[in-house]
């Protein structure tokens, strides 16, 4: 029988209880116009259940900067709590102004970066990567599955092959597809607007750019399976087929 020797540290206590790592994740951004629950959950519902494998329990942001007011403490609970009983589990707000802040703390919800620059402002991946440092394309050669999510990291990312139902793909920069896109195309995912997502035959269940969104219940009938791009105009997504 082996015995221990009572100085002798276990594996348990010799191996870290924890690691502590920062990397992308998928979270969505929710700018409130109002903060009246009722509103809130009826419009969330309706969204949620145009896509619920995408929205349910996902992450969202919360972005007050379009208010006229900021809440109070009282209201803010309101709100989170509506957006929980839509199905969506808010994981903090967007920084934003002092009093933001201190609503943040008095709820107990970090405090989260916006990284969207402003249409007038130079792009992100332009002001942030020297010429002589621009990386080439990633490319994948084989199909996303469902549930696999490629992501191109200060690049364009390029996929030769079809994007399955419930697949991400996301890029820094533009997203190429030459096949089949049937998932999610996430597009200047640190907030470069004038990224583009592109792809040979279009049945998408979302596609974003620079944290701009639109989830499609029913593909419009002129674009189903048609070679599309779309591109960020404003506040506005905007798709045409290519060549069109």
């Amino acid at each position: 029988m082996r015995t221990l020797l009572k100085n002798q540290p276990s594996d348990a206590a010799r191996a870290p209880a924890i690691e502590i790592r920062f990397g992308q994740v998928g979270l969505a951004q929710l700018r409130l116009r109002t903060v009246e629950p009722g509103a809130i959950l009826d419009e969330l519902t309706g969204r949620i259940a145009t896509a619920p494998n995408f929205f349910e329990r996902a992450a969202v942001c919360l972005d007050l900067s379009a208010l006229e007011k900021e809440p109070d403490v009282t209201e803010l609970r309101a709100v989170i709590d509506a957006v929980k009983r839509a199905g969506m589990l808010v994981a903090g707000l967007a920084h934003g102004t002092a009093g933001v802040d201190a609503l943040a703390q008095a709820v107990e919800l970090p405090m989260l970066t916006y990284f969207r620059p402003q249409q007038n402002k130079p792009p992100v991946l332009q002001a942030a990567e020297p010429a002589d440092l621009v990386l080439p394309a990633l490319q994948q050669l084989q199909p996303v599955r469902s549930g696999q999510r490629v992501y191109a990291r200060h690049r364009d990312l390029v996929v030769t092959a079809m994007v399955g139902a419930g697949a991400e793909v996301i890029s820094d920069g533009c997203v190429h597809v030459y096949g089949t896109l049937r998932g999610r195309a996430v597009a200047g995912a640190r907030g470069e607007v004038s990224a583009r997502v592109f792809c040979q035959s279009f049945h998408a269940e979302l596609v974003s750019i620079a944290g701009v969104f639109r989830v499609f219940e029913t593909i419009p009938p002129e674009l189903e399976g048609q070679p599309v791009q779309a591109w960020l105009s404003g506040d506005d997504l905007h798709f045409a087929r290519i060549g069109a």
